[in-house]
């Protein structure tokens, strides 16, 4: 692998879009740390250290976990890249349920291109959402809960006004940085960016491990986090791979077909888009009991008590089932609505292709249909595994329960981290080879 990345940074071309995407990263992380007008940084800074060990700590590494930290900071990048996910998910399931918008996917480049427009204009209306529910938690003091500072110096109409704007903003702009490196540079932009902020957080959190708990336990952490990568990189690599027999047939005076290769179906077909909902539906009843609840009231109602007792706690039995439940429909839903084996079949047929010892047309759709639920059940156990691990093992991270803040360490964000690096790393090679081949051939 590292005889890889010489050989990219002795290609000039390759060598530009390497450091065009390291570049824009790096932009990123400024902007990140960079905070937004009317929030006071050092108070945001001490209020985090104090709710950092706190039984809601978990929830608030939850929400933080994609931002890379900025979130809680409230900084110009406090929103990030998430909107735009958000955005590409729901035009991706609106697909399925509005003919227009199939039709669209279905005209090529102008169709997909008239998607990523209505993806950008999605993304700004959630970034003003999120942005305005945010800066509305932290007027009222209830973004970090038992700190009694004030984090906003103007919590008036226009002060609040102004952050909001900076922050949609910012998230307009993060959008465009990953466009640009998918685009101009090397891998997956939005994918690379919320790989960097994950990345950034794991020496504060990996010094917090070593700090509080000892060299013991750090060591044993870092283990226990290689196994998991392991285990992540054995499952993202298998596939399930179907024979596939093209027929010959005679064009002019040219024969073509006639040859074999296989359809790759991957164990874990969804990727982490599951884990990524099943979080932030697991939020949104926190959230809602955040902006309804009274900050006067001396005791919450029974319904906030039972979304703090069962739906926040994350070492919380019931937490943890409803994690993995979710994270378990919403893959069988994701591989539903993104791979349809009857497509498959029909362009199958229409190239001469054929499945041995099953025929063309809803034969082979069928057979598609039993190999992909087959291998979905295992993949949506792995991913619900991988995600709800951390929460199992609570106690052994930190004293007091609160293991949560490490998320570096945890499944969620090792499985993007690895997903990420392999095909980023794969984009590399399939260049390398690329230019490798035009040599060999001139």
């Amino acid at each position: 692998m590292l005889s890889a990345f010489v050989s990219a940074f002795r290609t000039p071309d390759l060598r530009r879009k390497i450091l065009f995407t390291l570049g824009l990263i790096a932009l990123y992380r400024v902007g990140a740390a960079l905070p937004s007008p009317g929030v006071d940084y050092r108070a945001v800074q001490e209020c985090i250290d104090l709710v950092s060990g706190g039984d809601n700590a978990g929830i608030y590494q939850l929400i933080n976990l994609f931002s890379g930290g900025a979130l809680l900071q409230l900084s110009v990048f406090a929103i990030g890249i998430m909107p735009y996910i958000t955005a590409s998910i729901i035009i991706q399931l609106l697909q399925v349920v509005i003919p227009r918008f199939e039709e669209l996917r279905k005209e090529g480049q102008s169709g997909q291109t008239k998607l990523t427009q209505y993806t950008r204009y999605l993304s700004i209306a959630l970034a003003i959402l999120q942005a305005t529910g945010l800066v509305a938690l932290a007027a009222r003091g209830q973004l970090l809960q038992g700190c009694q500072q004030d984090i906003l110096a103007d919590t008036g109409i226009f002060g609040m006004i102004t952050i909001v704007v900076v922050m949609t903003a910012g998230a307009a702009l993060v959008m465009w940085f990953g466009e640009q490196i998918t685009e101009r540079g090397v891998g997956n932009g939005m994918s690379l960016l919320i790989f960097a902020g994950i990345a950034a957080r794991i020496p504060s959190e990996g010094k917090g491990i070593l700090d509080s708990r000892g060299g013991i336990v750090f060591t044993l952490v870092c283990v226990a986090a290689l196994l998991i990568i392991i285990a992540v990189i054995f499952v993202e690599q298998g596939q399930r791979r179907i024979p596939v027999q093209y027929a010959k047939r005679v064009v002019g005076r040219k024969m073509y077909g006639g040859s074999s290769t296989y359809l790759p179906l991957k164990v874990n077909q969804a990727g982490v888009i599951p884990v990524i909902f099943a979080s932030s539906l697991l939020y949104l009843p926190n959230l809602i009991a955040q902006l309804t609840g009274s900050t006067t009231a001396t005791e919450p109602s029974w319904w906030q008590e039972i979304i703090q007792k069962y739906l926040v706690n994350p070492s919380s039995p019931v937490y943890i089932a409803i994690y993995f439940g979710l994270i378990v429909f919403f893959t069988y839903f994701y591989v539903a609505i993104t791979f349809n084996p009857e497509e498959r079949a029909d362009e199958m047929k229409k190239y001469g292709g054929f499945i041995p010892g099953y025929r063309p047309g809803k034969p082979t759709a069928d057979y598609l249909q039993f190999v992909l639920s087959r291998i979905t059940l295992p993949g949506s156990i792995y991913l619900g595994l991988v995600a709800v691990l951390p929460n199992l093992f609570l106690e052994i991270g930190n004293s007091g329960g609160s293991a949560m803040q490490n998320l570096p360490f945890g499944g969620t964000a090792v499985l993007i981290m690895v997903s990420v690096g392999l095909d980023t790393v794969k984009q590399i090679e399939s260049q390398l080879m690329n230019r490798n081949y035009e040599g060999f051939l001139k």
